[in-house]
């Protein structure tokens, strides 16, 4: 059993080690997992969380290791969860982002954690939002998550981040028509990378023509702006830190940031109660209980619905 309290109190004063153990206790699902978000509560929620999402190849960890830079040269203490697909073998992270973000790995002041979905659809790991929360508590200012390579149905990022940025290039076919239903709803900050290329003018043009028709905008409403980068040669990025600036500012002044956090928690904790729900439902398989309920509707005396609701009435007393 780890101690904790020592690992926090370790984490806290920016030591790697303790902070990657806390991250292993999350997504390990450790039997410490519940002590563990209880230290960290009291010491959260300062951290500003930046979500980068968008199809494969279009260069999200680039952009995220030139973010980092930029935010270093800013002072920020930066955190970065980069989740990778699973290894079918060992479960663990595929690709493995720290390798193409190697020329911070010396940098105390930056922590890059790789993250597995294990099978978890959304573009996220489903022990991302704890995680978050030990960079946060380990006093990590700025949070950056980059997802999967994701598809039109992959925006849980939205619901994890405080601004989500959603990242495309030029010459990757009709990836924007692809999108239009998925993530072009989700962003708050548009990224054109790769505008070195051809085609990257057209790509912003039809981008912006695309969220314009999308719009149900009223006065003061923020509009996502649309920049253009070429991340591996840091070109562009001092812009999109501004343009994140400027929304975070903006959520500040009108509550958004506030509301937007007490939505993430709120997911969060539905999550973990389902999650929870669905786990005593199913160690019933077998259970008298749900063979009674079987019984009663096949002979006609009940409804599935009405007998999941006495199921559930009967977990949630027991």
């Amino acid at each position: 059993m780890q101690d904790v309290s020592l690992l926090v109190a370790q984490a806290r004063e920016g030591r790697p080690r303790a902070v990657a153990r806390l991250i292993s206790l999350v997504e390990g699902a450790s039997p410490q997992l519940r002590e563990v978000m209880a230290a960290l509560a009291p010491l959260t929620g300062n951290a500003y969380v930046v979500g980068l999402t968008g199809s494969p190849g279009v260069g999200k960890s680039t952009s995220t290791a030139a973010l980092v830079a930029a935010y270093r040269k800013r002072g920020k203490r930066v955190g970065v969860l980069a989740v990778d697909p699973s290894s079918p073998f060992s479960g663990g992270a595929l690709l493995g982002d720290r390798v193409r973000m190697s020329e911070h790995a010396c940098d105390p002041g930056v922590y890059i954690r790789s993250m597995a979905t294990r099978g978890h659809l959304g573009g996220l790991a489903w022990a991302a939002p704890q995680a978050v929360r030990v960079l946060d508590a380990a006093g990590c200012e700025v949070i950056l998550v980059e997802t999967v390579g994701v598809g039109q149905s992959e925006v849980e990022i939205a619901a994890q981040a405080d601004t989500s940025v959603v990242l495309l290039a030029p010459g990757m076919g009709d990836g924007i028509q692809a999108a239009k239903a998925g993530i072009l709803e989700i962003g708050d900050v548009y990224v054109v990378n790769k505008a070195d290329r051809d085609g990257a003018d057209a790509t912003a043009r039809e981008l912006g023509h695309m969220l314009g028709l999308g719009e149900a905008r009223g006065p003061g409403d923020w509009r996502p702006p649309i920049v253009k980068t070429v991340a591996s040669r840091a070109e562009g990025v001092d812009e999109v830190v501004e343009a994140l600036e400027k929304h975070r500012a903006w959520m500040e002044e009108r509550g958004v940031l506030a509301e937007r956090r007490r939505a993430r928690a709120a997911h969060e904790v539905e999550t973990i109660a389902v999650t929870a729900l669905r786990r005593r439902i199913g160690d019933l398989h077998g259970d008298r209980r749900l063979s009674a309920l079987a019984e009663r509707i096949t002979a006609g005396e009940l409804d599935p619905y009405r007998a999941a609701d006495e199921l559930i009435a009967g977990l949630t007393e027991g």
